[in-house]
């Protein structure tokens, strides 16, 4: 349980309240824990490349309508 945090400088990017088991090896997420936490930009159809909001580390993908519920992005 926590917050999980930029490993470059530190910003609160996710909750534990929104991880959810997937059958990725990386963690799960279905929300950023603020509206700030991420920078996004259109990589492919389906798919955002992820950043964070404050410094710009890379840290992935949203997957648009891949969530736990119809609907719902997983990051």
């Amino acid at each position: 349980p926590g917050i999980y945090v930029c490993a470059k400088c530190g910003h609160e990017l996710f909750s534990s309240r929104a991880k959810y088991e997937h059958s990725s090896p990386w963690p799960a997420f279905t929300e950023t824990i603020h509206e700030d936490s991420v920078s996004k930009r259109k990589e492919r159809p389906g798919a955002l490349k992820v950043s964070c909001g404050k410094c710009g580390h890379g840290l992935g993908h949203e997957f648009l309508n891949d969530g736990p519920k119809r609907g719902q992005s997983r990051f």
